[in-house]
């Protein structure tokens, strides 16, 4: 049983009961919206929230992380899904169930070799393109249900062209309903968040669908919902589908490990207990395995969900296992309740969810900051907009991943001198003025040394041993900045303490303080390369040793 029941205490039923009240109540309208967005009838919405609160319960780590259907995740997998089987359809389903059992299996041996590190691959600018391009998508989807009109074929940018000429055909009584739950979803908002305003908009828009035959009147309801409860069943596809099947959940499981990650460490489940990512992937993993083989689909962290948790004081899992027991009873008992539903009203939830996974704050931020990455943003953006989903949001990993690496290859030989009056060595700066001291160079670098930088690290050597103005004795690589040492930095670095060595300049290194390079430099041999003395705690000390010695190496 999962950390989250360990030590109950009495006092936490309280607020667990009333935490679990309340996501319920947001819940409830959330995982149908959620639903319908992938093309799945709503109570496979509902299977989802009660595999992915269940199974966390039990495996996961968080106290207050929520786990169900999720809308980040679910048109990547939906549009990927539609071109190989016609939406709804039992081959549409049988595909998605696949998937969460792929995806879950990914999360869960994700988990067991704690590969959380997986998490932080995504830049914060490929991220918010990402999340942005999301929301087009989600907000072309429901347009057609807010607008009351046929939803067209195609493109998302052929969706909207074709949707834009067709608004004087809209029905105003959908539109009025899709509007009226927005509106009140962002005033409850603006209020308290823990306001189920989502379940206070379906309900009385149900309600005039009903006392106003709005039916009659071109609003489109759910109709019929099934309360038949799924026994675990493992969907059987062809090989080559399934083979298929495996970027897609690749993709999938790394767009989940990075919100869970972001979740897991917005809401710790203690201010003094370091939150365990690996163990919430386990957890997740294990709601999407559980998902697939009740015929639903993938689940995900939801960080709104967590904070609702958070916020009304629920103090374990049990929060969780009282919502997925409120929506089993409505799925056994209340389905009834659900036909007359509007569509256009889990319309305006979703065109809520849209507006608030942009973020606009930190994408004007970066605007202002950096070009460069506000380009990126644009960029991954645009790739998720006009390619198919699954291919953009794979664009924009490698993207991410592209810009980690442009980073690194960035960095530069930096030249260090010693502040005026004490013994401490400074990257030289305009601020102040530095002291050097003669025959001697004292130079950083700012990053891992890896085979993107360490052409470059050669050549800012070679550039200091050959352009000097005093005849240069010693060489001092102030190595703070150096985590890494991989296999051919450390040729490079080695050739370097060669070429100095060859020019009679002693090289030396100091504030050598990872312990992950201190072993590159053992296990490559460059200590020997270097000579048993030429590594120091400090710049001065080392100047010291060997500014007056001799300088063979």
């Amino acid at each position: 049983m999962s950390r989250s029941f360990m030590s109950y205490r009495a006092g936490y039923l309280t607020p667990d009961l009333i935490s679990g009240l309340t996501l319920a109540a947001i819940a409830i309208p959330e995982q149908m919206a959620t639903a319908r967005l992938g093309g799945f009838p709503p109570q496979l919405g509902f299977f989802a929230f009660m595999a992915g609160s269940l199974a966390f319960a039990v495996f996961g780590g968080s106290r207050v992380l929520s786990s169900g259907a999720d809308s980040t995740i679910t048109p990547i997998f939906a549009g990927t899904l539609a071109a190989i089987a016609a939406t709804g359809s039992p081959h549409y389903m049988a595909l998605a169930s696949v998937l969460a059992l792929m995806a879950g299996a990914i999360l869960v041996f994700g988990g067991l070799f704690r590969l959380g590190w997986i998490a932080n691959l995504l830049s914060v600018p490929v991220t918010l393109g990402f999340l942005t391009g999301i929301a087009v998508h989600i907000f072309v989807s429901q347009l057609p249900s807010v607008l009351g009109i046929a939803a067209p074929d195609g493109s998302t940018l052929a969706k909207f062209a074709a949707l834009s000429t067709q608004l004087g055909a809209a029905n105003p009584f959908t539109i009025a309903i899709g509007a009226g739950v927005l509106a009140m979803i962002i005033v409850a908002e603006q209020i308290d968040a823990r306001i189920p305003a989502a379940l206070i908009g379906v309900v009385a828009a149900t309600a005039a669908v009903i006392m106003d035959g709005l039916e009659a009147r071109g609003v489109a309801v759910l109709g019929d919902v099934s309360g038949a409860l799924p026994m675990p069943t493992v969907p059987e596809i062809a090989i080559a589908q399934l083979l298929g099947l495996v970027p897609l959940a690749g993709i999938i499981s790394m767009v989940i490990m990075v919100q869970t990650a972001a979740t897991t460490r917005s809401f710790p489940s203690e201010p003094d207990e370091p939150p365990d990512v690996n163990r919430d992937f386990i957890g997740v993993g294990a709601g999407s395995i559980l998902s697939g083989l009740l015929g639903a689909f993938p689940v995900n962290a939801s960080p709104p969900r967590t904070a609702v948790v958070a916020q009304t004081g629920g103090r374990s899992q049990l929060a969780g296992l009282v919502a997925a027991a409120i929506v089993l009873a409505l799925v056994v008992a209340g389905t009834a309740l659900l036909r007359n539903v509007p569509q256009a009203a889990l319309g305006g939830i979703l065109f809520f969810v849209a507006f608030r996974i942009v973020r606009l704050r930190q994408i004007a931020a970066i605007y202002r900051t950096s070009l460069g990455e506000f380009a990126l943003i644009v960029a991954t953006m645009l790739a998720i907009v006009v390619l198919p989903i699954a291919q953009g949001v794979g664009l924009g990993i490698a993207l991410s991943l592209l810009h980690g690496i442009w980073t690194m290859t960035q960095a530069r030989i930096i030249i260090f001198e010693r502040i005026p009056g004490t013994s401490i060595w400074w990257p030289k700066s305009t601020h102040f003025k530095g002291e050097r001291e003669p025959g001697v160079v004292v130079v950083g670098f700012p990053a891992p040394l890896s085979f993107v930088n360490a052409e470059e690290f050669r050549r800012g050597i070679h550039h200091i041993l050959h352009e000097s103005d005093d005849k240069l004795q010693l060489v001092v690589l102030e190595a703070t900045g150096i985590v890494e040492i991989d296999f051919t930095a450390a040729q490079m670095l080695t050739s370097v303490i060669r070429e100095c060595h060859k020019e009679n300049v002693a090289f030396a290194i100091a504030r050598l303080e990872s312990v992950r390079a201190q072993e590159a430099m053992a296990r490559f041999g460059i200590n020997e390369t270097l000579g048993s003395d030429r590594e120091f705690r400090s710049v001065e000390e080392a100047i010291r040793a060997l500014a007056s010695t001799d300088r063979t190496g």
